[in-house]
C-alpha cells in the first residue's frame, strides 16, 4: 500500500490502493486560507474571488463530515503539549484542535457505510482498520459503488489517447495481475485499453496523474509544456522532538489501551497561516503519532541521525542530565513504550508551509523521475527548523529531522501537488488545465472535452495546510462543472444503510446487448460462472502468463492449414516486418476440473499487436486456452491451442487461432521438445457470429474468412519469466504441484542456465594494453617535494592552440586527481579525446598533479587528504616559480577537491594563488550516497578496522586469480555486491572499486578497453585514509587527521574563501557522493558572501544528467557533455566576459565532423 518516491531533493509518500492517499493520510480537513488562493498562481475564476471554493468545501464537507477531537473526550498528552509549545512559541491563539475525518462515534456516515469510533491508537497513517478512517474508500467510491459504478484494482493506467473515428478516448493501462510483471518489457509495452465514450477523470494523484498526462503528451496527445512543471512538496516538514520532560505518548499501538490513549494521528495545530501579509510567510505546525510499525526503529533512529539540535547543556543540571540519559536508556532496554522512556516523551512535528513550487516530473526511460531541486526556501525552512527548535528545547527535548534530511539533506512530503496546475490566465501557455481541471489541447484556451483532471495535480501552489479539504473542494467543483455543461444533473438522494459484502443498491444500468454483440454476453456467462462455481467448492486453481512474438502477414490469400502455408507466411512477414506479439495471462480455476476435462482448458486474458492487422492493438477477454488436448487427425500428437475473439482499437473484432504440437518428432530430444512447445502457428479470421457457442468444437475457428497466418516463438527469456509467473493455488501441496508440473518438467534446465548467470566467470586484469588509442604522455614530468619531505610528481602538458595564434595568451590550469588515481583519468588513452587533449586545445598550460593519496607507491604509507595539501601548496609553488606568480585556476575531483579545501581553509594554500575553482562532485562538504552511508552505518565493526584485521591496512583495487585468500573471497563475494541491472559486471576489479570508493560511473559512458583496464587507473587506498574519508562523508565536513578531526569549514576558514569564483559540478547519478555534497558548499557560500554586491561571490553549480562519478572525466562522451562547460567558466574567469572561444582546426574538429567522436 505504501508508495515511497524517492526524488532528487525530496521523497514522496503515497498510497497504492483502492482510495489512494486517503488510505494513509492523517485525516485532516483544513480549508486553504484566503490568501493562498487569492495568489497569482490560481486563475481568475479563483483568485479574483477566493470565496468560490466556500460552496465544494461545504459539500466536501457534508461527505466526509470532519469534526475536532471532542472536548470531552480522553484527554491526549500529545496535544496538551502542542499547546503548551504553543504559548512557547508566543502562538497561543493560533493553537487549536484540527478538523478531522475520524469517526469518533459509532454509526453510518454520509454515504450509508457503518463507521467506528476511534479507538485512539495513533494507527490513522497505516490504514487504522478499527472502522473510523473516513476516507474516500468509505465515502466518494462507496457512493459510486452503490450507484452503478464498477472498479478495477491492479490496473495501472499508462496513457489517454483521443478516439480517432469516434468520440471519446481510448484509456490504456497496464494490467498487474497474474504476476505479469515478471515481463518487465511487455508489462508497460502491450497494454490493454478501455474505451471511455464521454470522458476521463484523472484521480490518481498529483505525481501518478501527472505521469499519465506526460506520456499522453509523448504518445502525440497535444497538450500544455508545462506539464509536469511547478510541483510542490507543500512545503512537507517532518521532524520530532526526542526526549522531552513531559510524556507525549505519540507512538501508536497495535491494540488500544484505554487509559493511556495515543489519539487520531494529528489532533491539534498551530495555525500561523495569518502571521504576516504575504501568504508564502504563513505555515502550520501539528503534532502526530508515529505508526507501531515504526515504534522499535524509532528509539534507534533517533539516538544515531546526525544533524541533532540538543538543548543547551550548561542550563541543565546534573540531575536533569541524568534524568534525560535515563530516560534515553529506558526506551534502549523497556522498548519504546516504557512510560519514562525518551520515546514516549518524544513530539513529532508536521509542518506544512510555502516551498518554491518548483519541483518537475519527467519521463527517463519512460520511467517518471521527480526533482525537487531548488525545493527549499532556505531561509524560511531555517525559520520554520528555529521554531521547532525553540519548542522542542523549551520542554527539555532535541529537536531531530527526519531520517532522509538527516541522511542525504532531503526531506520528505506527503502532500505533492501539482504538475498538471491550472493556469492562471486560463491559456496553456501557463498551465496544463483550465480553472475546473480540463487539459488544455496545447498552449490556448481550448480544452479536451471531457479529459479533466480531479486531484493535486491542478493545485498551482503550495497551500501551507493539508490539502485534503481543497483537492475535495476542487474536485467537486470540477465534476459539477462537467455535469453543467452535459446538460446533467447530479443526484443527492441519500443512500440507505450499505451492504458492501452485498449488491449495490443501484446496480449499473445495462444496455439492450445488440444482436452482433450476443457471443460476447454469452462468454461473458460462461465464465462467471466457471468463477463461481469454483469459488462455490473453495476449488484450487493454477495460473501463468506468456509472451510469444514472431511474424504474421496480412493475406487473405493464405487459406490453406498446413505448416509450409504458415511458413511461407512467416517468410514474407518477416522480410515485409510483420511483427506480431501477445501478452496472455492463463488461469484455471479449478485444477481439478481442468485436469479432468479432455480439452484440460483455462481462460485467456491480455492483448495481442501486429502492425499489419488494421485495429491493432487487440483486447483479448475470456478466451480459451488448451493444454495438452489430444489431437484426433495425428496419432501420438498433443497440440496447446489459444482461441480467442479480440476486439481492436477501431472496434472491429477478430478471432484468432493458434496451436502448437507436439508429436513423436520430439522423443529423446530436448530441443526438439523446446522447439515443439515453443512454435505456435497463428491464424487470424473474420469475427464469425456463433462460432464460440459451443467450446467443444474445436474446429469452429476454421469458418471464419482468414485475414493472415504465421509463426509465433517463445524467446528463452520471455520463458524464465513464464516460470516465475506460475502460481498454483490450492488447499493442499500436491494439488498446487500438479497444476503447474507439466511445465516445470520441461522449464528445469532452461531454467537453471538463467538462474546460474550471475555466477558467470569473472574478468580479470589482463598484462597485455589494449585499447590505447589515445596515448597522452605529459611534455615534462616534474618531481615536487612537500614541505615535509614526501616527493610526489606533476605531469604537464603544453598547449597545442594558442588563441588567436598568439601564443603569450597561454595560461595555466592545474587539474588535482581524487584518490587511488592519478593523471590518466585527465589524459586517458582508452578515449579518442581526453580533457588534457581538450584543454590543451583551448590554450591552456595544464599541470596534472599525481598527489600521495593518488596512484603512487607513497600512497601506501597511511596519507589522508589532509596531507594531501601540503603536495598541492609545493605544485603551487612549483607553477608560480617557474611561469611567475600570477594566479592559477584550479579544477579538482573528488577527493582531490577535499585535499584543497583543506589547503584553502587553513591557510596552507593563500588563497590569493587561486584565480578560480571547479570542483568536481564535492568540495569542503563531503557527504556520502546512501550505498556509501549504508557501509558508514553498517555493522558493529567499522569497515576499515574490519578490513585491517583481516587482510592489512591497504585496499588495492587491482586484483588477479593467484591473489591471497582474503582477496580471492573479497572477489567472490563482491559477486553480490548490490547494483542495478544495467551496472553490472564482470570486472573484478571494477567490483573492487565499488566496494571501497562507491560505483564511479555509469557503465553505459565507459567503453569497452576503459572498463576492461580500470585496473591500470586505479590504485588502492589506505586505510587510515579510508578512516578520514569515511568520518568525513558521514559528518559531512572536511577535518583534520585524528584523533582530533577537528572541523576545517568553520566560519573563520570560510571567510579565506571570498572573492574565488566556483564552478561545483555533480553528476546526477552519483553512487559515491550525495548530490547535497556540492549543494551545501553552493548555499554555504552563497548564504556566507552573497552573490551580488561588492562583496557578493560568482558561485555556479551545476547538475549532470546522466553521469555518476568519474565518468564525468572518462565517459566516452564526456567531451561533449562535461568539458565544453567547464571550459567555458574557465575561460570566463580566466580570459574575461567577452572571450568566444574559437574552435581549432585541427584532429579532434576533423574528427567531430566526420562522425569519429560522435558514438
Amino acid at each position: 500500500m505504501f508508495h515511497l518516491i524517492f526524488g532528487r531533493g525530496q521523497n514522496a509518500v503515497v498510497a497504492n490502493g483502492l482510495g489512494g492517499t486517503s488510505l494513509i493520510n492523517a485525516n485532516v480537513f483544513m480549508e486553504a486560507d484566503k490568501k493562498t488562493l487569492a495568489m497569482n498562481a490560481w486563475p481568475p475564476q479563483i483568485r479574483e474571488n477566493p470565496d468560490v471554493l466556500d460552496e465544494y468545501y461545504k459539500k466536501a464537507e457534508a461527505v466526509l463530515q470532519p469534526e475536532a477531537y471532542p472536548d470531552d473526550a480522553p484527554k491526549l498528552a500529545k496535544l496538551e503539549l502542542l499547546q503548551k509549545q504553543a504559548e512557547i512559541l508566543g502562538h497561543a491563539d493560533r493553537f487549536k484542535r484540527v478538523r478531522q475525518t475520524t469517526r469518533f462515534r459509532d454509526g453510518p456516515n454520509s454515504t450509508g457505510v457503518e463507521m467506528s469510533a476511534s479507538s485512539l491508537t495513533g494507527q490513522d497513517v497505516t490504514g487504522v482498520n478499527d472502522g473510523s478512517k473516513n476516507s474516500t474508500l468509505v465515502t466518494y467510491l462507496a457512493d459510486a459503488w452503490n450507484w452503478g459504478a464498477e472498479m478495477f484494482c491492479e490496473c495501472e493506467v499508462r496513457h489517454v489517447e483521443k478516439c480517432k473515428n469516434d468520440e471519446g478516448y481510448l484509456v490504456f493501462f497496464a494490467w498487474h495481475g497474474r504476476n505479469r510483471g515478471w515481463f518487465k518489457a511487455n508489462l508497460h509495452g502491450d497494454l490493454m485499453w478501455v474505451h471511455a465514450k464521454k470522458a476521463v477523470f484523472l484521480g490518481a494523484g498529483a505525481i501518478a496523474s501527472t505521469e499519465i498526462l506526460l506520456r499522453s503528451k509523448a504518445m502525440g496527445l497535444e497538450m500544455s509544456p508545462e506539464v509536469g512543471q511547478n510541483m510542490s512538496g507543500n512545503g512537507d516538514i517532518l521532524a520530532f522532538g526526542y526526549n522531552t520532560d513531559q510524556p507525549v505518548n505519540a507512538i501508536g499501538r497495535a491494540v488500544p489501551e484505554p487509559g493511556r490513549p495515543v489519539g487520531p494521528c494529528i489532533t491539534g495545530v498551530i495555525d500561523c497561516r495569518d502571521i504576516t501579509d504575504n501568504p508564502l510567510d504563513g505555515f502550520v505546525i501539528e503534532e502526530g503519532a508515529v505508526p507501531h510499525a515504526l515504534a522499535h526503529l524509532l528509539q534507534v533512529m533517533l539516538d544515531l541521525m546526525p544533524g541533532s539540535v540538543t538543548p543547551k547543556q550548561e542550563k541543565d543540571s546534573v540531575m536533569e542530565r541524568t534524568k534525560a540519559a535515563m530516560a534515553r536508556y529506558g526506551s534502549r532496554f523497556l522498548g519504546p513504550y516504557y512510560q519514562g522512556g525518551a520515546v514516549a516523551k518524544t513530539q513529532v512535528y508536521l509542518v506544512m508551509s510555502h516551498d518554491s513550487n518548483q519541483a518537475v516530473l519527467s519521463l527517463q526511460d519512460d520511467k517518471p523521475v521527480l526533482e525537487f531541486l531548488g525545493v527549499a526556501r532556505s531561509s524560511h525552512v531555517n525559520h520554520l527548523n528555529k521554531l521547532m527548535a525553540k519548542a522542542t528545547e523549551a520542554v527539555g527535548g532535541t529537536l531531530v529531522h527526519n531520517p532522509f534530511f538527516a541522511l542525504m539533506g532531503q526531506q520528505v512530503t506527503v502532500h505533492p501537488i501539482g504538475g498538471a496546475c491550472m493556469a492562471h490566465d486560463n491559456t496553456g501557455n501557463t498551465g496544463v488545465t483550465n480553472h475546473v481541471g480540463e487539459v488544455f489541447t496545447g498552449d490556448g484556451p481550448e480544452t479536451y472535452p471531457g479529459l479533466i483532471v480531479t486531484d493535486a495535480a491542478v493545485i498551482p501552489t503550495a497551500l501551507g495546510a493539508n490539502p485534503f479539504a481543497t483537492i475535495t473542494a476542487l474536485a467537486e467543483r470540477s465534476v459539477e462543472a462537467y455535469a453543467k455543461s452535459q446538460g446533467l444533473t447530479i443526484s443527492e438522494e441519500p443512500n440507505g444503510i450499505l451492504d458492501l459484502f452485498g449488491a449495490p443498491q443501484h446496480p449499473p444500468t445495462v444496455p439492450p446487448t445488440p444482436e452482433q454483440e450476443l457471443d460476447e454476453e454469452q462468454t461473458f456467462m460462461s465464465a462467471s460462472q466457471v468463477i463461481e462455481s469454483a469459488s462455490a467448492v473453495q476449488a484450487s486453481g493454477f495460473g501463468f502468463t506468456e509472451v510469444m512474438s514472431g511474424y504474421i502477414h496480412y493475406d487473405k490469400q493464405l487459406k490453406s492449414d498446413d505448416r509450409e502455408t504458415y511458413e511461407l507466411a512467416y517468410r514474407t512477414a518477416r522480410s515485409r516486418c510483420e511483427n506480431a506479439r501477445f501478452f496472455l495471462s492463463v488461469q484455471a480455476f479449478d485444477v481439478d476440473q481442468t485436469l479432468a476435462h479432455h480439452q484440460h482448458r483455462g481462460m485467456l486474458t491480455g492483448t495481442f499487436a501486429c502492425a499489419s492487422i488494421p485495429g491493432s492493438p487487440f483486447m483479448v477477454q475470456r478466451g480459451e486456452f488448451n493444454l495438452f488436448i489430444l489431437n484426433n487427425k495425428a496419432p501420438g500428437t498433443r497440440n496447446l491451442t489459444y482461441d480467442f475473439d479480440m476486439r481492436g482499437v477501431d472496434g472491429r473484432r477478430l478471432h484468432f487461432h493458434g496451436y502448437k504440437v507436439v508429436d513423436s518428432s520430439v522423443a529423446l530430444s530436448v530441443r526438439g521438445f523446446w522447439k515443439a512447445t515453443t512454435t505456435l502457428y497463428v491464424t487470424v479470421s473474420e469475427y464469425e457470429a456463433g462460432c464460440t457457442a459451443d467450446p467443444d468444437d474445436e474446429d469452429a475457428w476454421r469458418r471464419g474468412t482468414v485475414l493472415a497466418r504465421g509463426i509465433m516463438h517463445i524467446k528463452p527469456t520471455d520463458f524464465f519469466s513464464e516460470i516465475l509467473t506460475m502460481t498454483p493455488t490450492g488447499s493442499t501441496l500436491l494439488k498446487k504441484a500438479v497444476g503447474a508440473s507439466k511445465f516445470l518438467t520441461f522449464f528445469t534446465r532452461k531454467s537453471l542456465g538463467l538462474l546460474m548467470a550471475p555466477l558467470a566467470k569473472l574478468q580479470y586484469p589482463s598484462q597485455s594494453y589494449s585499447g590505447y588509442i589515445n596515448p597522452t604522455l605529459p611534455d615534462q614530468t616534474v618531481t615536487v617535494v612537500a614541505s615535509d619531505g614526501v616527493a610526489t610528481k606533476l605531469q604537464v602538458w603544453e598547449p597545442t592552440a594558442y588563441p588567436d595564434n598568439d601564443p603569450s595568451q597561454v595560461r595555466n590550469l592545474f587539474m588535482i586527481p581524487g584518490a587511488a588515481v592519478d593523471h590518466q583519468i585527465y589524459a586517458l588513452p582508452t578515449i579518442p579525446f581526453n580533457a588534457v587533449n581538450y584543454f590543451t586545445r583551448a590554450g591552456y598550460r595544464v599541470f596534472v598533479t599525481v598527489h600521495r593519496i593518488g596512484q603512487l607507491m607513497v600512497a601506501e604509507n597511511m596519507h589522508t587528504t589532509y596531507d594531501a595539501r601540503l603536495d598541492l601548496r609545493a605544485c603551487l609553488e612549483h607553477i608560480r616559480k617557474v611561469h611567475g606568480s600570477a594566479k592559477v585556476y584550479t579544477v579538482a575531483h573528488c577527493m582531490g577537491s577535499v585535499a584543497f579545501s583543506t589547503g584553502l581553509l587553513d591557510g596552507t594554500i593563500p588563497s590569493d594563488w587561486i584565480l578560480g575553482i571547479t570542483c568536481s562532485q564535492v568540495f569542503m562538504n563531503p557527504i556520502w550516497g546512501p550505498a556509501n552511508m549504508a557501509k558508514v552505518l553498517a555493522g558493529p565493526i567499522p569497515m576499515d578496522k574490519l578490513y585491517t584485521a583481516l587482510a592489512g591496512t591497504w585496499f588495492n583495487c587491482s586484483t588477479s586469480p593467484d591473489d591471497k585468500l582474503i582477496q580471492r573471497v573479497v572477489n567472490q563475494l563482491l559477486r553480490l555486491y548490490p547494483q542495478s541491472r544495467k551496472e553490472m559486471c564482470t570486472n573484478a576489479a571494477c567490483h573492487r572499486c565499488s566496494l571501497v570508493f562507491g560505483r564511479c560511473w555509469n557503465h553505459a559512458n565507459l567503453n569497452e578497453a576503459t572498463h576492461r583496464q580500470i585496473d591500470r587507473f586505479f590504485g588502492g587506498v589506505n586505510m587510515r585514509l579510508l578512516n578520514l574519508l569515511m568520518k568525513q562523508g558521514y559528518e559531512g565536513h572536511v577535518m583534520t587527521n585524528g584523533p582530533e578531526y577537528t572541523r576545517l569549514d568553520t566560519d573563520e576558514n570560510v571567510q579565506r574563501l571570498k572573492g574565488i569564483p566556483f564552478l561545483l559540478f555533480v553528476g546526477r547519478d552519483n553512487a559515491v557522493l550525495s548530490p547535497e555534497a556540492t549543494e551545501r558548499t553552493y548555499e554555504r557560500l552563497c548564504d556566507t558572501f552573497g552573490t551580488v554586491g561588492p562583496d557578493g561571490g560568482e558561485y555556479k553549480r551545476r547538475v549532470v544528467p546522466g553521469y555518476g562519478h568519474l565518468d564525468p572525466w572518462m565517459g566516452r562522451n564526456a567531451w561533449k557533455d562535461v568539458y565544453p562547460f567547464v571550459r567555458e567558466e574557465v575561460d570566463r574567469v580566466v580570459r574575461g566576459e567577452t572571450y568566444k572561444f574559437v574552435e581549432p582546426d585541427d584532429r579532434f574538429k576533423a574528427m567531430v565532423e566526420d562522425g569519429t567522436m560522435l558514438y
